[in-house]
């Protein structure tokens, strides 16, 4: 076996992950998400090179133990610099680094990375090769199929090729274009359509090459289906809007039937995890934000929407207002729906 077989079958136990989602999947969101599920790999925000650099590491890079495997996405485009930045991100623990090739918005455009970086397959793979002679973590990638005019049949190929001679571990695709001209971040989420066969594709034509997907999956059934195809699925959205779906991922990866989930010591678990961001100067709101959409489709969810989001952003709230929320809730009521 060659050493890069080793590590890719190393690799191989990240079935499932957490999308990387700027403003959402901070430290306090990747800490509720670990207690629905031991085995699904955790993606940071975003991060610059440069804010990794010469910014405050521990506000940006600190991470709770029980989060790993956890993954730091660095944007960036030069070479020197994400190599320095994933030397601080190994050094801080992360158990991967991954470069964002994907991301739309305005402000990473105006940086030279992002989604841009499709344009210069050539930089990415220079991104990459430093990166991987400065850790010893895995490397990875995460892109679109093709941005603006773009063919994603070449575009796609292009990338693929030139990362994973640069040393990549993975390539994570987000299965839909990014339009830089005329679409908001927003609408690049939705409105280029899904193109699940490119990706199937290029994971058909690089076999012993680690590819994931990634767009518009909301069910474990369809992260079931997707893995007939490639070896990893992504869940963005559906994973931060309905977080229950992450509860059945163990279980899915070991092909076992689905438990019973234990809601109420989950709620224990981030009433002390709050109670303990409150007293280091923090706000309940922190934390709760990323758990209001728990109980989606339940008798109740409502009302647990309704008091996180108000009694939890009152000054002086504490942890009492997580169980209050939790008791409006009918487990009772629970669906196959996740």
């Amino acid at each position: 076996m060659t050493e890069y077989e080793k590590k890719r079958n190393d690799y191989n136990r990240f079935r499932v992950s957490v999308a990387p989602m700027m403003d959402w999947t901070d430290r306090h969101c990747r800490f509720f998400h670990r207690q629905l599920t031991r085995k699904a790999l955790l993606y940071t925000e975003m991060v610059v090179a440069d804010a990794v650099i010469h910014g405050a590491r521990e506000r940006l890079l600190g991470f709770d133990a029980c989060e790993h495997p956890v993954a730091l996405q660095l944007g960036g485009s030069d070479p020197a610099k994400l190599a320095e930045a994933a030397r601080i991100g190994e050094a801080f623990g992360y158990d991967e680094i991954n470069l964002n090739v994907g991301c739309p918005s305005d402000r990473v455009q105006s940086g030279t990375f992002g989604a841009c970086l499709m344009k210069t397959p050539g930089l990415v793979a220079e991104g990459v090769a430093a990166m991987k002679d400065a850790v010893k973590i895995p490397v990875t990638v995460k892109c679109r199929i093709g941005v603006d005019d773009q063919d994603p049949e070449p575009a796609l190929d292009v990338l693929a090729d030139g990362v994973f001679a640069a040393g990549a571990d993975a390539l994570w695709v987000h299965a839909r274009k990014a339009w830089l001209e005329g679409l908001s971040p927003k609408e690049n989420r939705d409105i280029p359509p899904l193109d699940y066969g490119r990706v199937y594709r290029l994971k058909a034509r690089m076999p012993d090459r680690f590819i994931g997907i990634n767009g518009g999956i909301l069910k474990l059934e369809e992260t079931r289906a997707h893995l007939e195809h490639v070896d990893g699925v992504m869940l963005g959205r559906a994973a931060y809007h309905t977080p229950g779906v992450l509860t059945g991922v163990d279980a899915m990866l070991q092909d076992e039937p689905a438990q019973d989930f234990d809601f109420a010591r989950l709620i224990e678990v981030m009433a002390d995890y709050a109670g303990r961001h409150i007293a280091s100067g923090g706000r309940l709101g922190h934390v709760s934000r990323h758990m209001v959409g728990l109980f989606h489709g339940l008798a109740g969810a409502r009302r647990y929407r309704q008091i996180l989001s108000t009694d939890a952003n009152k000054p002086g709230a504490g942890p009492q207002v997580l169980r209050d929320a939790f008791a409006a809730v009918d487990l009772t009521s629970r669906s196959e729906a996740a």
